[in-house]
């Protein structure tokens, strides 16, 4: 079996295991804590694994698991904050190389940013994945992430605009 093939099954797996995990509670963080726990665990190339939840203007660190994460991302800096701006799935292959990069932990090498949507189509969060490896994410962990993110529900509340 191929790795591309392997990969699309794994996801498939956890997706499945996720969608019913998810459907026991209503509450966004405690759909976020699963979601991470299970991919952490389950996914050998994921290094830091979280969300950082967008209030006030600012982007703060939510369920993760991993090394200590940064607990507030300076604002419009680095990826998460690209992914809240463009509205869209960011990969980027080396971090390194990316301007204005937060670097909360030096190992990372590669990052995937997953924006989550509300109702009316704002962003409230994102889905931070690092690797150590360098080109670490595929069109395979887009696709398989986006679904993921999808099964959190935003926080039920107004959230002031970046």
């Amino acid at each position: 079996m191929q790795e591309k093939e392997k990969l699309e099954n794994r996801y498939k797996r956890i997706c499945i295991q996720l969608e019913d995990l998810c459907k026991s509670t209503t509450n966004p963080i405690s759909r976020m804590a699963t979601v991470i726990a299970i991919l952490h665990h389950k996914m050998p190339h994921f290094f830091w694994t979280g969300f950082y939840i967008l209030e006030n203007g600012e982007l703060f660190v939510g369920p993760y698991q991993g090394p200590l994460a940064c607990q507030v991302l300076e604002k419009n800096k680095g990826i998460c904050w690209a992914g809240i701006r463009r509205r869209s799935t960011i990969v980027v292959p080396n971090v390194h190389e990316f301007p204005g990069h937060i670097a909360c932990d030096s190992r990372s090498n590669s990052e995937i940013v997953v924006p989550l949507f509300d109702g009316n189509g704002q962003p409230w969060a994102v889905l931070d994945v690092d690797s150590k490896k360098f080109d670490a994410f595929s069109d395979v962990d887009i696709t398989w992430l986006e679904k993921i993110a999808g099964l959190i529900q935003p926080i039920e509340k107004t959230h002031s605009k970046q």
